[in-house]
């Protein structure tokens, strides 16, 4: 089939990381790159081969043989320029979060729509071992009614550049928009909002956290005011609840994985600190008046799903699914949808905070405004 040809926006750690997992699709090809950087744009296109570097993300829209636009930028600039690529006539697979708010977020999802083109969001944990068991377990009925799960995400200490990664645009609402919650939770909440099947939101109650010691000079320099450790609670239509607990930095040695528990069973997805998996993938159930506490071969589940399923490769990972949704070999995943109702309750959660009770739908859909940054 013909390749997917593509144009990055953005070569920093996180473009690069997008360039390094298209150079191993065979399907996808970078055409260009562009960051306001001309000197890093350079560097970054010798790098990896690529012929032409623009500084004006409009003059790049401006190519008639791109067919997509891949959006690595900050939180904040992810709106304008998704928009506009999408008006010329571009498919975006833009970085998570879906934007800096979700008044930002919808109107992707609008533009999109009014552009008939397609809007991808990076969501990586939707195409992990665990999701597709997970899923698999939920489907086939192994759980029962869903009525409850729990989104944690753990670092003991991780806080970007005041802890030595990553850099200072992350810990300030003026570019990153939020703190832990936009940068972590954001893949554990969309992971279990996709098992969910995407419950409506009916309440949120948050509260937000900056307690632990930082380094005083690089705290001054980043102009740390995003939040370490966020905590909510979401009401579901139907009864279902949700609880979270995301921690860019936290004095303990670790947290249990995120789980969803029915009435006929329980899953525990595996735990991570900063990408080490800390514990495994378990299923809970009753069988024969005995409680069983199963554990799975993922790989064992993967290597033989990979040879009876149909375009299993296509949901390896998000660029893979991307360039064959691109080709028309499967449907794209709700990924946008998804990453809009993850910022739905983000944005819940600091309007909780900001208001110090719980908040509906409506006055999170209300008070939600835009952030982007003027490109």
């Amino acid at each position: 089939m013909t390749k997917i040809r593509i144009g990055i926006v953005g070569v920093g750690l996180i473009g690069q990381t997008h360039l390094k997992n298209y150079a191993e699709i065979e399907d996808a090809e970078v055409v260009a790159v562009c960051d306001i950087n001309g000197q890093a744009a350079r560097k970054v296109a010798e790098d990896f081969q690529i012929k032409d570097v623009y500084t004006d993300f409009r003059e790049l829209l401006k190519r008639d043989d791109i067919d997509a636009i891949d959006v690595c930028l900050h939180n904040n600039f992810h709106a304008p320029v998704t928009n506009e690529a999408l008006q010329a006539g571009k498919h975006v697979y833009c970085e998570k979060p879906i934007a800096g708010t979700y008044h930002d977020g919808k109107s992707m999802l609008d533009t999109a729509k009014a552009c008939d083109k397609l809007l991808h969001i990076q969501l990586n944990t939707l195409y992990k071992k665990e999701t597709k068991a997970a899923k698999a377990l939920i489907d086939g009925g192994s759980l029962g009614k869903l009525y409850h799960a729990r989104s944690t995400g753990f670092r003991r200490r991780g806080r970007p550049f005041v802890d030595g990664y990553g850099t200072k645009f992350f810990n300030r609402k003026e570019t990153a928009a939020g703190g832990a919650l936009l940068d972590m939770g954001v893949y554990h909440i969309a992971q279990l909002l996709y098992l969910l099947d995407l419950p409506t939101v009916e309440r949120v109650s948050g509260k937000l956290y900056q307690e632990m010691e930082m380094d005083a000079e690089r705290r001054a320099e980043s102009q740390f005011d995003v939040e370490e450790l966020g905590l909510g609670l979401v009401r579901f239509a139907g009864g279902a609840t949700l609880d979270i607990i995301e921690a860019w930095s936290l004095q303990l040695g670790g947290l249990e994985g995120s789980s969803i528990v029915g009435s006929k069973g329980g899953i525990r997805l595996p735990a991570y600190d900063f990408g080490a998996q800390t514990a495994p993938f378990s299923f809970h159930s009753t069988q024969c008046d005995v409680d069983l506490d199963s554990t799975v071969n993922l790989d064992a589940m993967s290597h033989r799903w990979s040879g009876v399923r149909e375009n299993y490769a296509a949901y390896n990972s998000s660029q893979e699914h991307w360039i064959a949704a691109l080709q028309g070999k499967v449907p794209l995943l709700p990924t946008a949808e998804i990453a809009l109702q993850t910022m739905f309750i983000s944005e819940g959660i600091y309007l909780s905070e900001q208001l110090g009770r719980e908040v509906t739908a409506e006055e999170i859909e209300l008070h939600s405004k835009s952030t982007v940054v003027k490109v």
